[in-house]
């Protein structure tokens, strides 16, 4: 028994023995737990994960976080100060775009990462394999930076260089290769700072000589890299000889802009510190006269950097503003050579990054005619007015003019407040490019009505109207509206309609016609539709909703009035029809090697309703009793129709405006210089109506027709 108990005091034993050991082992593997848990590795962010952080941190610019990510003996050895100026300098002076990161292996006992880096820099496109370190620390895994992670085979001395050769900026030349945007000379007033006498005295002088405020001279003067001794630029100003070439009619105004602009430089030399020397600069040799068609450049915004990211544009580009300079942008700007080196201490070139060649721009040539473009200006640079020419059987431009103009060349060289106010605030508008908007085209639309009238069905040209006198209405409906015309004739058929220029008939005929069917013909004819033009038009319309709404408002619109508006270049275009046995030009500006003529509305009318509107058309300029009379010619047969659009507030307004308009052409396809041009004139009322822009465009066309007969 006391052997018994002896045992089972011994297995009790063991028992608790057991307990506390299994209990003393869970509460050390407990600690265990508790003590390493949060140590392992599977918690922490992967090396290569935070590589590809790193690097979306360079592409966003985020240099702060990027220093962040420093194993702290990689920091230790440059400050977050020089970090970021070194790692912002390359990166950004690269313009380091679509970066990638692709990784290629890894080493976990190294903690190495080994990946491909490629990303697109002025230069082109990089690519390279390269290596990064990791250590691991309290926090996770740390970056081990060098220099060489931004390139391979970079060092802490060395520096990258971006070398740049700028692109030349292609020449814009017109049908005979004169010039008509291209390389020209300038005068850049600069300051030696060193050399001012009485500082205050002489900025106050220099900037009320170059139209600046005082404060914008002495910013330029009080920047970091400027001497005792430096040339500082203040202003680019015309170079007086420039003037002179530039001009191709010896006026009084051109003249006096020489006289004025030789005395102010003068004025500044006097000045003790202030030098002159000539410089390249973007010249338009047509200046006022080209203006609104060849357009101009400037320096490129912080906007249009950020809108035109990666096509090879700095802060030292210029860029097309408008007309060719604008449209023809890609093709003149070209490419900048670019180089991206690493140099070593001592300036040596250490590696080629990355390099392209330089791609100067293309030149661009023409269709237009500088001698017609300036003589088409110097007519009618006193109006409110837009003129194109055109080569009826070819559709090219000759010429394409908006008035009063502006001078080009003053936005490239700075155009001053003074002079921005006095342009923008002229009531003439000489900012306006009339050529590109539409237009009331009053009775030159004529013809577009006879032509879908005799399409349709709706007209027989020998159909007698009836002589209504000089004031009709349609019915009692119209209430107390009347239609009025100017001249009473007999027989009212089509073609004394054409060459008296009826209103009264071409608004029966528009009732004839219908409103659908005007509606559709109409939109055939590029109505409510794009030109297809180099240069953006203004769409032409005929009503100011969807439809034709009224009977009063299809009437006025047979004659040109109601709702009509159309652009000058699209009206010019219908008119080719009548040349062309019915098919509407294609208009292009462009100049091609082989110029056939490409049709944008092919057999728009008939080949026999184009030679009756023609027969009529030639009447309107060679029958005594034609409104274009004044163009008659002996030596040549010329075709075309004269308009004057009434522009009134309401029916009952007897104050409005008029617009003169013109239209004339070679009728004979075998003309020596075919030729159409299509004129308007605002504010023609008291002044002859649209007789004032004949007697304009005949000097235009005697102009012409000289240099055929050299």
């Amino acid at each position: 028994m006391r052997k018994k108990n002896k045992e089972l005091k011994k297995k009790k034993h063991n028992h608790l023995l057991a307990a506390f050991i299994f209990m003393s082992l869970s509460i050390c593997a407990a600690a265990a737990v508790l003590i390493f848990l949060p140590r392992q590795e599977q918690t922490w962010t992967k090396p290569e994960e935070l590589l590809i952080t790193y690097m979306e941190y360079v592409q966003n610019h985020n240099y702060e976080a990027m220093y962040a990510m420093l194993a702290e003996e990689a920091a230790s050895h440059i400050s977050r100060e020089d970090f970021i100026k070194r790692n912002s300098a390359i990166y950004e002076g690269m313009d380091t775009q679509n970066m990638k990161i692709t990784i290629l292996s890894c080493d976990k006992e190294r903690n190495s990462i080994k990946y491909n880096n490629s990303f697109d820099t002025l230069a082109g496109s990089v690519s390279f394999d390269n290596e990064a370190w990791f250590v691991k620390g309290d926090e996770g895994y740390k970056l081990l930076w060098k220099d060489s992670l931004i390139l391979p085979g970079l060092a802490s001395a060395d520096k990258v260089r971006i070398q740049t050769v700028p692109a030349k900026r292609g020449n814009i030349v017109d049908r005979n290769n004169r010039m008509l945007a291209g390389f020209g000379k300038a005068s850049s007033v600069g300051i030696v700072p060193g050399k001012l006498e009485n500082r205050n005295h002489a900025v106050k002088k220099i900037a009320d000589l170059l139209e600046v405020k005082p404060e914008e001279i002495e910013k330029k003067l009080r920047a970091k890299w400027v001497k005792e001794d430096s040339l500082v630029p203040i202003k680019i100003l015309r170079n007086v000889e420039e003037i002179q070439l530039r001009s191709q009619t010896s006026n009084q105004e051109v003249h006096q802009e020489v006289q004025k602009e030789y005395e102010r430089q003068q004025k500044l030399l006097a000045i003790p510190g202030v030098m002159i020397s000539d410089t390249e600069i973007r010249k338009y040799p047509l200046g006022k006269a080209a203006a609104h068609v060849i357009g101009y450049v400037q320096n490129v915004t912080a906007e249009d950097l950020e809108e035109h990211r990666g096509e090879g544009y700095t802060a030292n580009s210029v860029m097309g503003k408008s007309g060719l300079e604008h449209v023809f942008e890609r093709e003149l700007k070209g490419e900048d050579g670019c180089g991206i080196y690493i140099m070593d201490a001592d300036g040596e070139k250490k590696e080629v990054i990355a390099q392209r060649k330089v791609k100067h721009g293309d030149d661009i040539k023409v269709t237009l005619d500088s001698e017609l473009q300036t003589v088409l200006y110097e007519q009618f640079r006193k109006d409110k007015s837009c003129s194109v020419a055109m080569d009826p059987f070819t559709g090219e431009v000759l010429a394409l003019v908006s008035t009063p103009s502006y001078d080009n060349n003053d936005f490239i060289i700075g155009i001053s407040t003074k002079k921005w106010t006095k342009l923008s605030k002229d009531k003439k508008k000489p900012l306006y490019n009339r050529f590109r908007q539409t237009w009331c085209p009053g009775s030159s639309f004529k013809p577009v009505t006879a032509a879908i009238g005799l399409d349709s069905g709706a007209l027989d040209p020998e159909e007698d109207f009836g002589d209504e006198g000089r004031s009709w209405r349609k019915d009692s409906s119209w209430g107390a509206y009347r239609i009025t015309t100017l001249h009473t004739y007999k027989p009212v058929i089509l073609q004394n309609a054409l060459i008296y220029s009826d209103n009264i008939y071409f608004a029966k005929a528009a009732l004839k016609i219908g409103a659908e069917q005007m509606e559709k013909s109409l939109l055939e004819l590029g109505f409510g539709e794009n030109l297809p033009f180099d240069i953006t038009m203004a769409d032409s319309r005929y009503s100011n909703t969807e439809t034709i709404e009224t009977e009063i408002q299809l009437a006025d619109s047979g004659y040109g009035q109601g709702q009509v508006l159309v652009n000058p270049v699209h009206l010019a275009a219908i008119y080719s029809a009548f040349c062309n046995r019915g098919s509407v030009i294609k208009p292009h500006i462009v100049q091609e090697e082989e110029s056939r003529p490409k049709y944008w509305k092919l057999q728009a009318f008939s080949e026999t309703t184009a030679d009756t509107v023609l027969s009529g058309l030639k009447k309107v300029v060679n029958d005594p009793h034609g409104t274009g009379y004044a163009a008659h010619r002996k030596d040549i047969v010329l075709a075309g129709k004269t308009g004057t659009a009434e522009i009134k507030a309401d029916k009952k307004d007897t104050s409005g405006t008029e617009l003169g308009w013109f239209a004339i052409f070679t009728a004979d396809k075998e003309a020596k210089r075919p030729f159409l041009l299509v004129s308007m004139v605002e504010d023609v009322k008291g002044r002859g109506g649209s007789g004032y822009v004949v007697a304009r465009d005949c000097e235009v066309l005697e102009s012409w027709l000289k240099v055929s007969q050299r």
